[in-house]
């Protein structure tokens, strides 16, 4: 009796849904190997040092926080410039991350890598180690000047976790807005 008990609890543990077996505290695999987040990865803010067009020197901040029920770490986040008159191009070898936000900086975490291409205007970026869940993630990517045209950027983030074959989760926008404040609000300019 005893032992049906505890095989029931068991197998009321774990679900199986269209050929997924989802386990507690354990990632989401397709029978094809595919991998997913348990609980997606969500993006927290996104910011700029300096919003006025044409200045030099500005860094965007792309935060993500990574709950505790994500059940993978995270991998890799990508920056996808959706919206904005001018392409932003980034000085990669400037990129970094570290753990906490912008107000409440963390330990720097590595970068196994960060690319951009350009005709897709997407920046990747790799950790190295993947960030663990429970942590937050801030991303800090450094233009080489801010756009020449005022307006609204929209720069889509996608969250993927380790692996060979990944779902990547697409965790939203981030908008920036840069402003031309002309000459009458910088005199010495």
């Amino acid at each position: 009796m005893r032992l049906a008990v505890l095989l029931g609890r068991a197998i009321a543990s774990v679900a199986i849904i269209n050929g997924c077996i989802i386990a507690p505290s354990q990632a989401i695999q397709l029978r094809d190997g595919t991998v997913y987040f348990v609980e997606p990865p969500r993006l927290v803010e996104a910011a700029t040092t300096y919003n006025q067009v044409n200045i030099w020197g500005a860094t965007y901040y792309f935060t993500v926080s990574v709950p505790e029920k994500a059940s993978e770490p995270l991998q890799q986040i990508t920056i996808n410039q959706h919206e904005g008159v001018d392409d932003v191009r980034f000085d990669l070898k400037d990129s970094f991350a570290f753990e906490g936000t912008r107000s409440r900086r963390g330990d720097r975490i590595n970068l196994k890598d960060v690319t951009q291409n350009r005709q897709t205007r997407t920046v990747s970026i790799t950790f190295d180690p993947p960030v663990s869940p429970g942590k937050t993630v801030t991303i800090g990517l450094k233009p080489w000047q801010n756009p020449s045209i005022s307006g609204v950027y929209l720069f889509g983030v996608t969250a993927s976790p380790p692996g060979e074959k990944t779902h990547s989760q697409f965790l939203g926008f981030g908008r920036l807005q840069f402003y031309n404040y002309g000459s009458s609000f910088f005199p010495f300019w």
